[in-house]
């Protein structure tokens, strides 16, 4: 027999049995951390913008705003998602039990660190803080190389854009500034992941979707076209992270956004509306397009930086982090991929404050009020969220099989 129990005794992957059920799978602690935090983080800044309370003062209140939604939130969700999905890829066991709990309460301790800057110190809430996107990335890369999986190195690359961006953004902080490039780069790389990813999860549910009811009316198999589609959007993305005024940025975006709306349309998202849990998948995804047709219209001077920036955070990574979110949530747990109306009320308020979000660099008149509905909008979607899932993933383990 051999001395290795993983080998003599066949384990269920992600069904820790003994312990708390939250640390049983990535996806539980992260995905309700990342809603949780969502409410909290917007609630401060609401409240700080009112002049009820005062956040990070030596960091920067919009400093610590932009980066609570960008490496707090975002991160998080990102986090359940690849510890998740990581363990398919590669068939190896996912990260559960204390080791899941440590990584969690290291992305914990950022987020009070940095609430805690004025007493601990700029510098030393940046450190705490920047440790748990590389130590992140050092378990998604141990696991990729270990199973082999090479195709998906490319993912690790945008984490580690996202570790970098995330130090740079720190260090003018450190020094009393805002790094707007980083800020760029760090949407950049989530908005690459959410191609490379979104090209690989929406045509594959949509197929297996239409198939169940005998369809034949497939999306277009992941081919050269998406290959260079994703090239042309992360080069788009690069030079818009660098040089966001450059006319070769006004080129590049136009033409990512063209190639981006045809992918999209070939993967057939009208065909699967009646499924409002894969449907949202192809609505996200639209404001990949809509996002380059932002940046075009920013790098040629038509458009503010915040209104893009606004667009492709909450409309192509946060709505596709909510559709994620969900759909595993459900799927993980052994439950029926069926979007309830809490579910699609939730997609609904995220979608709309997307869109209304950048009205208020185009209507300064009522920019109060736009702030306002877009707020309220955010934390309705995730507070919805954690209204449905909370439960399910604090207290109701799976079955095995």
């Amino acid at each position: 027999m051999s001395a290795n129990p993983s080998v003599s005794r066949p384990v269920p992957r992600g069904l820790l049995r003994t312990g708390p059920v939250l640390f049983s799978y990535g996806f539980r602690p992260f995905f309700l951390g990342a809603a949780l935090w969502a409410i909290a983080a917007m609630g401060l800044w609401i409240a700080a913008l009112t002049g009820h309370i005062t956040i990070a003062e030596t960091y920067g209140a919009p400093n610590w705003h932009a980066h609570e939604m960008l490496f707090g939130f975002a991160s998080a969700a990102l986090a359940g998602f690849l510890l998740t999905a990581v363990p398919n890829w590669t068939g190896r066991l996912p990260v559960s039990g204390w080791p899941l709990a440590g990584l969690f309460a290291l992305w914990c301790a950022g987020r009070v660190a940095l609430l805690a800057s004025d007493a601990i110190g700029v510098a030393a809430a940046a450190t705490i803080d920047a440790l748990f996107l590389p130590v992140l990335l050092a378990i998604c890369t141990r696991e990729v190389v270990a199973g082999r999986k090479w195709k998906d190195m490319k993912v690790l690359a945008g984490l580690l854009a996202l570790s970098l961006a995330n130090a740079l953004y720190h260090v003018a902080a450190i020094h009393g500034g805002h790094d707007h490039m980083a800020i760029r780069l760090a949407v950049a790389a989530y908005v690459v992941l959410v191609m490379i990813v979104g090209g690989r999860i929406i045509p594959s549910f949509t197929r297996n979707w239409l198939n169940k009811f005998g369809r034949t009316d497939f999306p277009v198999p992941y081919n050269t076209y998406d290959m260079f589609a994703i090239v042309a959007g992360a080069g788009a993305l690069g030079l818009w992270a660098a040089l966001p005024e450059h006319p070769a940025t006004v080129a590049a975006a136009a033409l990512a956004a063209v190639l981006q709306g045809i992918r999209l349309y070939r993967w057939r998202g009208w065909t699967v509306a009646p499924d409002r849990i894969l449907f949202v998948l192809h609505i996200a995804y639209i404001f990949i397009p809509l996002g380059l047709v932002a940046i075009t219209l920013s790098a040629a001077g038509y458009l503010d930086e915040r209104s893009v920036l606004h667009l492709l955070s909450v409309g192509a990574i946060a709505c596709m982090m909510l559709a994620v979110m969900t759909r595993a949530s459900l799927g993980h747990t052994g439950r029926a991929l069926v979007a309830s109306k809490i579910t699609v009320a939730s997609y609904t308020a995220l979608i709309l404050c997307a869109l209304v979000r950048p009205l208020a660099e185009l209507l300064p008149d009522f920019t109060s009020t736009l702030y306002a509905a877009s707020g309220m909008l955010w934390v309705t979607a995730f507070g919805l969220y954690c209204l449905e899932f909370a439960p399910i993933l604090t207290m109701k383990r799976r079955s095995p099989r």
